[in-house]
């Protein structure tokens, strides 16, 4: 798949969730294969023209995540055409305009989903954006902003006429938020329509999922967002099913592995990193790779437990005992009692917990 002039190796993305998608994860998931592209975390439009927004370092990438798509939001086209020559200017691939989060502080600013409530001012702002960088601009949407206004079709024709490269829609509306199924069929439709590639995201939880999004259909790749949390490897296992060939298994000792090294990258992120290693947004040149990790060893111990919690809630569902190792990792108090936690559950496991999974995900 070709996103404006950037080659992508494989049609299968990391979407962007914030708080959970960061520069050490989506590394440790671009390892794995089968990824094509990274979306950071979205990053205000307004903090990245200032320099002062305790979000920049949601921009942060590392070579090794590239192809790289910085997602900002916002809805004033000069601000917006602004941040995305940041954006060109931190050296990120590709920039992407969020259209689709349904959370009232971002949409009530006029920025987020609520863009998709006035099409020709969302259509202005990519016109804008696109002017203003030489690097592709693309579009992350929803189906609409509730069931009466279900308008992807309509903002993808006009977006595309702006010099969209490239449209994301996720299957859902603002008002159903993460509730109900996805609409992979309006996706489809709007792809049949439209000559630049038609990306969606929308109940991706296993790797047959994935792949059977596209090809026939018209759909041009898939954004994955809680089915990477889930299983980190999801990508490359939709690559191995794309290739014809038998989706790599996961041993639970693996999933382990990946915890620890998520650990490992967490704590040392920022910490004597090579010249060019980490690009970073203009303001956020500090020397802290994560401007919300504090600089006290225990600070920044509090920090990674509490990342990984987050990853947790989602990372050990449909694990035996799995609801077990949650309270375990909620309730301790330090990295090394984390790490033992870790150790117990993964590389000794309780009798009865399979030391080979083969996690579904349907039911969880």
């Amino acid at each position: 798949m070709k996103i404006g002039q950037i080659d992508l190796d494989s049609p299968f993305v990391v979407a962007p969730m914030a708080g959970m998608t960061d520069t050490a994860f989506r590394r440790l998931v671009k390892r794995k294969g089968g990824c094509g592209l990274v979306v950071t975390e979205m990053v205000s439009s307004e903090g990245l023209v200032r320099g002062i927004d305790r979000t920049l370092e949601y921009a942060e990438y590392t070579e090794e995540e590239r192809p790289v798509s910085i997602q900002i939001f916002g809805g004033d086209p000069v601000k917006m055409a602004a941040a995305a020559q940041v954006v060109e200017g931190m050296g990120a691939d590709i920039v992407d305009i969020n259209m689709g989060c349904p959370v009232p502080k971002i949409s009530k600013h006029n920025a987020g989903c609520s863009l998709m409530r006035d099409p020709e001012h969302a259509a202005g702002v990519v016109a804008a954006m696109v002017k203003a960088v030489r690097i592709p601009v693309t579009v992350k949407m929803r189906a609409g902003w509730n069931e009466t206004s279900r308008n992807a079709a309509e903002l993808a024709a006009r977006v595309q006429d702006a010099g969209a490269a490239a449209v994301t829609i996720h299957g859902r509306t603002a008002e159903q938020s993460y509730k109900g199924f996805a609409d992979w069929q309006l996706v489809a439709d709007v792809a049949s329509r439209l000559s630049i590639p038609v990306l969606g995201s929308g109940d991706c939880v296993e790797p047959e999922h994935v792949v059977e999004k596209i090809g026939a259909n018209g759909i041009s790749g898939v954004l994955v967002g809680r089915g990477v949390l889930r299983n980190p490897w999801i990508l490359a296992q939709a690559a191995d099913l794309a290739a014809g060939r038998r989706p790599q298994a996961v041993t639970l000792a693996a999933r382990g592995q990946f915890l620890l090294e998520y650990i490992r990258l967490l704590l040392s992120d920022g910490v004597d990193e090579a010249s060019g290693f980490r690009h970073v947004a203009p303001g956020s040149e500090c020397g802290s790779a994560e401007a919300n990790a504090p600089s006290a060893a225990r600070g920044r111990e509090r920090w990674v437990i509490n990342k990984i919690r987050a990853l947790c809630s989602w990372y050990s569902k449909g694990f035996e005992c799995g609801s077990h190792f949650r309270v375990r990792v909620n309730s301790c108090e330090s990295v090394a009692n984390l790490r033992e936690i870790i150790d117990e559950f993964f590389f000794s496991p309780p009798a009865g917990v399979a030391r080979d999974v083969g996690i579904s995900l349907e039911s969880v």
